[in-house]
């Protein structure tokens, strides 16, 4: 039973500062915002966690693992250029429940932590890889049944779509709207649209 509960509260702990870290940034909250929101006391925290950089991994681990099981339903399946569409509307729709105001659960936590964390760094540039493989895999398998030309490449594809996606994240957070998402992604997948076929 102790076991359990040890790792409901470490669930609690990572889960509150993911919310935190999104809505205010992850320089703006202190610990003790964390264990106040989490209903953990210092013992309980310093059972888990070393360091405000050491929770901060596990957030981004957390984020990671959200994003990249939410995006596998569309881009694990994506064998054709409506497929993409799709996708880019489920990620339009979402950020749109929010006005845009919050951007990406994963991008908000590079500029913060990056220049004074290289753990960080390296940790959000795999899982940063991880989810632009998932896109580059669905290019592939677009190339392979023939709906993407064999000029193509879908790694620079990849790139381009991620790069649009996360500048994109930024300009809708800044304005409080989703619109400037919607025009970034669209420019992006029609760039890709001129290596289909048919």
């Amino acid at each position: 039973m102790a076991i359990a509960s040890g790792a409901t509260a470490c669930v609690r702990i990572v889960q509150a500062a993911a919310d935190l870290f999104y809505l205010k940034g992850v320089n703006s909250v202190t610990l003790d915002d964390v264990r106040a929101v989490s209903g953990t006391s210092p013992s309980q925290f310093h059972g888990y966690f070393a360091d405000k950089d050491e929770l901060v991994h596990r957030v981004i681990e957390l984020r990671a693992q959200q994003i990249l099981h939410r995006d596998q339903q569309h881009l694990e399946r994506m064998n054709s250029f409506e497929a993409l569409e799709r996708w880019n509307d489920s990620i339009i729709r979402l950020n749109s429940l929010q006005d845009g105001a919050y951007g990406c659960a994963l991008g908000a936590l590079v500029g913060s932590r990056v220049p004074q964390d290289p753990a960080a760094r390296k940790l959000l540039a795999e899982k940063f890889g991880e989810w632009q493989e998932l896109i580059a895999a669905g290019l592939r398998r677009m190339q392979e049944n023939g709906s993407l030309n064999e000029g193509a490449d879908p790694a620079k594809l990849a790139v381009s779509v991620m790069a649009a996606l996360q500048g994109s994240y930024l300009l809708a957070q800044m304005a409080r709207d989703v619109e400037p998402m919607r025009i970034a992604m669209d420019m992006a997948l029609a760039h890709v649209k001129t290596y289909t076929v048919g």
